[in-house]
């Protein structure tokens, strides 16, 4: 039998969990509520030659359960599934509530942090129109003819103040972030929010406000 490919993160892992139990696992857009145990199903489906270990299992259904579209998929009247996407009871309402908790709490940590994010650009643009040389007004002769200065050509203003949107702080080591954590992503000349789903030496992976899930590079996230 060939060797399968091994799978280094969990996204590879949701990725693959999404390819063998499709009616289970959703790879974009609002996720089912998974059952209760379906961690030791997944042992005894996943064949041996993926080689893929408890703990990296483990990981990868965090961050699946702990996904914004998943919170969302955690409601009143919802049915968990199984691998095979058979019903497996309706949810209980301690844990629609614990859902809606842990959603609301990740919304108030990215509001928090773009407030940070907006305080902390008006103080250094203050800072900038303080630091920023003014020009010296050149005074003109007492015995200036008046006539004179009427008819001369006035040279356009050139005004050496440019508006610059705030940027945040670059980063330049993933070890300083943690899962969970409010982030921003640039995307040309702007940036969005997002939150820290995962640490991995591909990159960091992120889920934006919208619910999508990408791995981005260091160079490429602001705080």
């Amino acid at each position: 039998m060939e060797n399968q490919p091994k799978l280094s993160s969990s996204k590879e892992v949701i990725a693959y969990l999404s390819q063998q139990f499709p009616s289970c696992f959703i790879a974009e857009g609002e996720a089912k509520p998974l059952k209760i145990g379906i961690f030791q199903d997944l042992v005894e489906r996943i064949p041996a030659e993926m080689s893929l270990s408890k703990t990296q299992l483990r990981s990868a259904l965090r961050v699946y359960t702990s996904s914004w579209r998943y919170l969302y998929g955690i409601k009143a009247g919802a049915t968990r599934v199984d691998l095979d996407g058979n019903a497996c009871g309706t949810l209980e309402e301690q844990h629609v509530e614990h859902a809606r908790q842990q959603l609301e709490e990740a919304k108030a940590r990215v509001a928090a942090h773009r407030a940070k994010q907006r305080s902390e650009a008006k103080t250094d643009e203050a800072g900038k129109a303080e630091r920023r040389p003014r020009k010296p007004t050149a005074r003109k002769p007492a015995a200036q003819n008046a006539s004179a200065t009427e008819n001369k050509p006035r040279k356009p203003k050139n005004d050496s103040r440019q508006s610059s949107s705030a940027e945040g702080k670059a980063v330049t080591d993933t070890s300083v972030l943690k899962v969970g954590q409010p982030i921003r992503v640039k995307a040309g000349l702007s940036a969005v929010e997002a939150t820290v789903l995962e640490i991995s030496k591909e990159g960091v992976r992120v889920q934006l406000a919208s619910g999508l899930a990408m791995i981005v590079r260091p160079e490429h996230l602001q705080f």
